[in-house]
């Protein structure tokens, strides 16, 4: 310190000696030269007028990592600086150092140091916590702060104007992470983080990071400050016992290390788990040699480190501190953190001689509200504001050059543009990159400085990260979530049910349940990559079917840590539980009695076809009937005459045909043609009438005696529901049905009595339940009958707490149950029993429909019509023939009188309109 003293005190002298010089010569200008009108000569050189020095200062903390690096770093930038003669010209770089000791209120005390020795601009602070502190100062007194290791992300110009950041903010390194854990398809993560502005603020971007990735923060754990390692084990120990198998760790070099060692020792560095640590581990791997038992503890961790792209520049400088470091003359080996603290310095230089080039004029002044009341002085009026700064911090955030780090370039917020990331693995004594991250471009294994438009051609480019060896040296990317191994087994609700036991049934005397859902619950958990404990315990008391709104309440109070059964997915329930994928659909069906149709009456004769093929086929007569008589009037006597008599012809062939008794001949080919198609027609739909009547008439029909779920809607008529079920409130609050007339009925013994009753006699019009109820009913039970289709589309599913991760992986395991069989399999084991034979219960199941002949009615149509086209074109070309031959009318052009020529052509004879065709 005394020699620092010394130094600039000399400096000074100089200062005073050189500025008494410069009096001089401005004094005798005039007589070798002439005054401008600001009354300074002209002659005088512009340099000058420029201060010999220019005092910088920089606030590290010189017993860690980064404070080592950084400190010889920025004092070889400023010999650097101060041997370029192209930068500043003979103004030379006065460094001051100072040390924070880690602690912020002695970094505070040595921050208020160097501002009260003129510096203007300083290198630091390297922490975050500090770096709020210092930047408050900093706004008011106008003095620059360019750091190169707080990344607090809330550190921004908006609050604190100058300060600026040589280093990444945490908001991208976390955005970074995001994207790793967003590529992996994991979605609950534990932050570890030391609890100060740098880990709280780091983590909260994560937070929002990870939202972007469709991942959330299933748990933070904060570490004191300063903390021991019996307080990072118990801590460990608390995580170990949680579901979340992702960690992100996010503090100091020395606690980071310790906390890894309590990790190894607690066997949380095994298969399953993974550990993603931020740019402080990459930081501590490139400047000291750990020991075994640290890089051990560290097998299988991904880690950030910020990127430095390859050049001749950062070469050359690599090259010049290993030389140094070899020698003697440096300490530390090089980290991310020195091509910061090198570049920062630079960014100064070059501003600085920006600034001094502009006119700018190094000056200080007192701060007037430092003092007393009573105007007394302390020894805080010696902290002077710097009246360039507001100049030299706009010409530091137009910085435009290319340092160490690669193009140095601020944003609107004071951070370096253009974040790139490097995504490593530890294995073995070191690290393996696996891939890049860069703000514009996303994950990938290709360095971002050589992506480009035309950057598909390179080998790779479409890769996002090369394999990564997990701990446990595991190359299977961890799942992510288990359960923890603590012991205790999931308590699972399970419906005690009256009826329908093939879906949920307690095997009496016993613990144990079988069933359709049980059997789907465990083969989707045997499809899980851990081990899935689990008890199931009844709910209800066996005499009616529990409240099943009730049950699945119980995970939502923890009571439940899930529920297995024919639990319906409906709105409400997903507001406080989160549901699987549905294993089976389960919309809403009405069930109702069958009463046998009379199949002798009147109209016996029409019931084979449905109203629209008796349209169809009328229509089809018509246009027959049209087809004969536009090919034949003209030449066949058949169907000649007056009008009436040839409409009464025509539409007796074409009627006759459907019996083959016509006795009219065709003459024409085209006729002929077309009825051959109409004839083929007649054939198929003569004999499917003949086969459905003859079914009509010796089945027995049935039909249900309600038309289907709109003749409920307002009615006054009992409804079954099943007890328990969601679908009471329903039919009350959806079809305005009275509540007093909403029956539950809780077994097939029930329901078929109640149906069976009839609303007349105690029991019910219709029964509402979920189809996969009502068809294991209907199985058995022929006398009842589905009516019309499902009216609503649902499916059950297995319910588990909010933002349950089991949740989700039983879904995946479900859809893989679907794609391979095994659903359909256990489906067709439980609930494909059919009992009832060949009998039906649909109304119509004789009944043709148009459907069924839509091909050949489409053929007859295109050929009909076709025909009458052709009809048409040679009529209309006949009759201009005889228009310009004036065979008829008498000469008028009316539009009227042609239209009535032509109607009467069409019904000339053959013979009447070319008399020369004998």
């Amino acid at each position: 310190m005394n020699e620092m003293l010394h130094m600039e005190n000399n400096f000074n002298l100089v200062a005073v000696l050189l500025f008494g010089a410069w009096i001089l010569i401005i004094s005798n200008s005039s007589i070798c030269g002439y005054e401008d009108e600001s009354g300074l000569s002209s002659s005088i050189p512009k340099r000058l007028l420029t201060p010999v020095t220019v005092n910088v200062g920089a606030l590290l903390a010189y017993n860690t990592t980064m404070g080592r690096v950084a400190k010889e770093a920025i004092e070889m930038a400023v010999e650097d600086v101060n041997n370029n003669p192209s930068l500043l010209n003979e103004t030379q770089l006065m460094l001051t150092m100072m040390d924070s000791s880690c602690s912020a209120f002695i970094g505070t005390a040595a921050a208020l140091e160097l501002m009260k020795k003129n510096n203007v601009a300083i290198v630091g602070p390297q922490f975050s916590v500090l770096a709020h502190v210092v930047s408050h100062v900093a706004s008011e007194l106008h003095i620059p702060i360019l750091s190169f290791g707080a990344t607090d992300p809330t550190l921004t110009t908006f609050q604190y104007p100058y300060f600026l950041r040589m280093i990444q903010s945490d908001f991208y390194e976390m955005t970074a992470v995001a994207a790793v854990i967003g590529e992996y398809g994991w979605r609950s993560v534990v932050a570890v983080y030391i609890d100060d502005d740098y880990g709280r603020n780091g983590i909260s971007a994560l937070n929002d990071a990870l939202g972007n990735v469709r991942a959330k923060l299933f748990y933070k754990a904060a570490l004191p400050p300063g903390a021991s390692k019996s307080d990072i084990g118990s801590v460990l120990m608390q995580l170990a016992m949680m579901e979340s198998r992702i960690f992100v760790v996010h503090m100091n070099p020395d606690a980071g290390l310790n906390l890894f060692s309590e990790a190894l020792h607690i066997g949380m560095l095994s298969s399953g788990y993974a550990w993603l640590a931020t740019s402080w581990l990459s930081s501590a791997l490139d400047s000291t040699i750990l020991d075994y038992d640290t890089m051990n503890s560290l097998q299988g961790v991904i880690g950030l480190r910020g990127h430095i792209p390859v050049s001749n520049q950062e070469h050359d400088f690599t090259v010049r501190w290993n030389n140094l470091h070899k020698a003697g003359s440096v300490d530390a080996r090089l980290n991310a953190f020195g091509f910061y603290a090198y570049d920062a310095v630079w960014t100064i230089a070059h501003s600085i001689d920006t600034f001094l080039s502009q006119g700018g004029n190094i000056s200080f002044t007192d701060y007037p509200q430092l003092s007393n009341a009573n105007g007394s002085k302390t020894e805080l009026t010696k902290l002077k504001a710097f009246g360039g700064g507001p100049k030299l911090r706009k010409i530091l955030l137009q910085t435009n050059f290319t340092g160490l780090t690669g193009p140095v370039k601020f944003d609107k917020n004071g951070d370096l543009l253009g974040s790139t990331f490097e995504i490593i693995n530890i294995v073995g004594t070191g690290y393996r990159k696996v891939g890049y991250w860069a703000n514009e471009s996303g994950l990938s294994v290709v360095p971002p400085e050589i992506r480009g438009p035309n950057s598909h051609t390179i080998r790779g480019v479409g890769q996002k990260l090369y394999d990564v060896i997990w701990p446990g040296e595991n190359k299977l990317v961890p799942h992510g979530w288990a359960l923890p191994n603590n012991g205790k087994h999931l308590v699972i609700g399970v419906p005690r049910k009256v009826g329908f036991q093939e879906f949920v049934k307690i095997i009496e005397g016993t613990n144990m349940m079988k069933g359709f859902c049980i059997d789907v619950f465990v083969a989707a958990v045997n499809l899980l990559p851990y081990a899935v404990p689990y008890t199931f315990v009844p709910f209800g008391n066996g005499r009616s079917n529990p409240d099943y709104d009730e049950l699945v309440q119980q995970v939502a109070l923890k009571k439940f840590d899930a529920v297995v059964g024919d639990i319906t997915i409906v709105t409400r329930r997903s507001k406080f539980v989160d549901f699987t994928q549905p294993y089976i659909e389960a919309g809403l069906a009405v069930v109702a009695p069958l009463r046998e149709r009379n199949s002798s009456g009147t109209s016996a004769f029409l019931q084979p076809f449905t109203i629209e093929m008796w349209c169809m086929i009328g229509a089809s007569i018509l246009v027959i009937a049209a087809v004969v008589w536009s090919w034949e009037h003209k030449t066949n006597r058949d169907f000649q005459g007056q009008t009436k008599k040839q409409v009464l012809t025509v539409l007796w062939f074409s009627f006759s045909t459907l019996f083959r008794a016509h006795r009219e001949k065709v003459e024409s080919n085209v006729v002929r043609t077309v009825l051959i198609v109409w004839l083929f027609v007649v054939l198929i739909i003569t004999s499917s009438y003949t086969a459905s009547l003859t079914s009509i008439l010796t089945v027995q029909q049935l039909s249900p005696t309600m038309k289907g779920i709109d003749s409920l809607r307002g009615s006054n008529i009992p409804i079954g529901y099943p007890a328990g079920s969601f679908i009471k409130k329903y039919l009350v609050e959806e079809f305005n049905i009275d509540e007093s007339k909403v029956i539950p009925v809780d077994s097939p013994a029930s329901y078929a009595r109640a149906l069976s009753l009839g609303p007349s006699k105690g029991g019910v019009a219709a029964i509402v339940d979920t189809l996969p109820v009502i068809q294991l009913f209907l199985s058995t039970q022929c006398n009842f009958s589905t009516v019309g289709p499902e009216f609503t589309k649902g499916g059950w599913g297995f319910v588990f707490p909010k933002g349950s991760q089991l949740a989700i992986d039983l879904s995946t395991a479900i859809l893989t149950l679907s794609e391979t069989g095994d659903l359909q399999r256990i489906h067709d084991k439980w609930l494909s029993q059919d009992h009832c034979g060949s009998q039906t219960n649909q109304v119509d199941s004789f009944q043709l429909r148009l459907e069924s002949f839509r091909c050949l009615f489409l053929i007859l149509v295109v050929a009909s019509f076709a025909v009458l086209i052709a009809f048409l074109g040679r009529t209309i070309w006949q009759f201009s023939e005889s228009l310009r031959n004036k065979e008829i009318g008498d000469g008028s052009s009316s539009c009227a009188h042609i239209l009535r020529s032509f109607l009467s052509f069409i019904g000339q004879k053959e013979r009447e309109k070319d008399p020369t065709d004998d």
